[in-house]
C-alpha cells in the first residue's frame, strides 16, 4: 500500500527532522489519524522524495524524521502546452488537474488575440497542480508560467518540435502522423522536446497561425470535431505524452 504522500518545498534543504506546516499537520494527525513511527513521504516538486517517520504528533507542528531520501528523474520527455485560459475558470483549472496527471512538464497560459480577459489566479491555480501531482503520486510538478501573450511566445520559444492546433481548413496533418514520424526517427535524434500552441474559444486568428507558421510551428488537427480549449489541450497532452 502506497505511503501517505505531501507536498513540503525546499526538503533539499533539510536532513534529519523536518517540520510540517500547519494544514499538513492536521491532515496527517487529526484527518488520518497518524501515530508516532508511522511513516509517509513528502516530495517539494522538483524530484526530491523523502520518506520519514512521524517523530512528534503535534497536530499543528508535526515533525517527521528522514529515513531516506532519493531523487526521482525527470520525465524523460518535455512537454509544454501553451493553452489559451477560458472564461469559465472551473473548466481551465480542469485541464490543469488533468495534464498535470498525465505527465506534462510545463503550462503556459496562452493570451491572444481572442482570449477573453479575466484575473488569472496563479497562487490558486498553482495549488491545483500541487494536488493533482500529490493523487498520481508524482515527483515532478509542472511549471505554470506566468500568461505570455502569443507574439512573445512563438518568438522565443525553442523546443525541438513546435505545433499549432487550429480549426481552419488548410493544410495541415493529425498531431498523431507527426509523432508516429518521429517515432521512426533513431532514438538519438528523435526529438524530445515539444510544445504545442492551443487557442481560445473562437480559435487562433489567420494573423496568429500565419506568424506561427513563419516561426516553424507546424499546423495540426486534434481530431475530426471541434473541441473545447480545455478539451484539446487535453487530448494534445495525452498525444504527447504516450508518444512512443
Amino acid at each position: 500500500m502506497a505511503l501517505p504522500f505531501f507536498y513540503k518545498a525546499d526538503i533539499y534543504k533539510q536532513s534529519g527532522f523536518i517540520a510540517l506546516d500547519e494544514a499538513t499537520s492536521k491532515h496527517v494527525i487529526q484527518v488520518l489519524r497518524m501515530k508516532l513511527d508511522e511513516q509517509l513521504q513528502l516530495t517539494d516538486g522538483a524530484g526530491n522524495l523523502v520518506t520519514a517517520a512521524i517523530a512528534d504528533d503535534n497536530r499543528k507542528r508535526c515533525t517527521v524524521k528522514v529515513i531516506a531520501a532519493v531523487q526521482v528523474p525527470q520525465p524523460a520527455r518535455n512537454i509544454t502546452i501553451a493553452i489559451s485560459p477560458v472564461k469559465n475558470a472551473s473548466r481551465f483549472e480542469w485541464f490543469l488537474e488533468k495534464a498535470t496527471e498525465i505527465g506534462i512538464t510545463g503550462i503556459i497560459p496562452l493570451i491572444c488575440e481572442r482570449t477573453e480577459k479575466q484575473h488569472f489566479r496563479q497562487e490558486r491555480m498553482n495549488g491545483v497542480l500541487v494536488s493533482a501531482m500529490l493523487q498520481s503520486q508524482q515527483s515532478w510538478l509542472p511549471v505554470l508560467q506566468e500568461p505570455v501573450k502569443f507574439n512573445q511566445l512563438i518568438a522565443t520559444a525553442t523546443q525541438q518540435q513546435k505545433f499549432i492546433a487550429h480549426c481552419l481548413e488548410n493544410e495541415k496533418k493529425s498531431l498523431h502522423h507527426y509523432l508516429i514520424q518521429s517515432s521512426n526517427h533513431p532514438i538519438s535524434t528523435s526529438p524530445n522536446q515539444h510544445i504545442i500552441l492551443i487557442g481560445p474559444e473562437g480559435d487562433f486568428t489567420p494573423a496568429e497561425i500565419a506568424a506561427a507558421l513563419e516561426k516553424s510551428f507546424v499546423p495540426v488537427s486534434l481530431g475530426n470535431t471541434r473541441l473545447r480549449t480545455e478539451t484539446a489541450g487535453m487530448v494534445a497532452a495525452v498525444l504527447l505524452a504516450n508518444a512512443s
